[in-house]
C-alpha cells in the first residue's frame, strides 16, 4: 500500500483549489465594509449562533485539511493549518473577544495561502499518510465537540449560580 494518500488526479488539482479559493472567500471575505478594504466572512457571522455555530466554523474548515490532505500536502503543512483552525476555533469561542477575533483572524485563508505554497514545489516534501490525515481529523472533530460543550457548560453553570439550584 502507498503512504500517499493523494487521491486526486493532477488534472483536478486547479478545479479543487479553484473551490478552495472560494470556500475560503466565501468564509472569511465574503463582504467587504463599505468604505473599507476589510473583508468579513460567514464564519464569524457563523459563529454569533449559540453553541452550533463554532462548530459548524470548524467542520468547513477540516473540508479544506481535508483536500489539501487529497492533494498531497505533507505533514508540516497540514499541521500549520490545522493549528490555524484550533486558534480560531479555540479563541473564537469567548464571548464578545472572539467574535472581534474572528474577523481579523482569517484562519480559512492563510491555510490556502499554505496550500498554494505548498503546490507550487510539491516534489519537495512528502505527502502525510493516511493514518495522520486520520488523526488530524479525528482532532479536529473533538475541537469541535469541545466547541459545543464548553458554552453550554458554562451557561448550566451560570444558571445554576444565578438560580441557586
Amino acid at each position: 500500500m502507498s503512504n500517499r494518500f493523494s487521491s486526486i488526479e493532477p488534472d483536478a488539482k486547479a478545479p479543487t483549489l479553484k473551490r478552495l479559493r472560494q470556500l475560503g472567500w466565501l468564509l472569511d471575505n465574503v463582504i467587504t465594509i463599505p468604505g473599507t478594504k476589510v473583508g468579513i466572512g460567514l464564519d464569524p457571522i457563523i459563529g454569533l449562533i449559540p453553541i452550533g455555530g463554532d462548530f459548524l466554523g470548524v467542520m468547513l474548515s477540516c473540508y479544506i485539511v481535508l483536500e489539501a490532505a487529497r492533494l498531497g500536502a505533507p505533514q508540516a503543512i497540514l499541521g500549520k493549518m490545522v493549528f490555524n483552525i484550533i486558534i480560531d476555533g479555540l479563541v473564537g469561542a469567548v464571548p464578545v473577544l472572539g467574535d472581534f477575533f474572528d474577523f481579523a483572524w482569517m484562519a480559512n485563508i492563510n491555510n490556502l495561502k499554505l496550500l498554494e505554497d505548498y503546490l507550487k514545489f510539491p516534489s519537495q516534501h512528502k505527502s502525510a499518510d493516511g493514518w495522520f490525515i486520520v488523526v488530524v481529523l479525528f482532532g479536529l472533530l473533538l475541537l469541535a465537540i469541545v466547541l459545543v460543550a464548553l458554552p453550554v457548560i458554562i451557561i448550566r453553570l451560570l444558571w445554576q449560580a444565578i438560580t441557586g439550584s
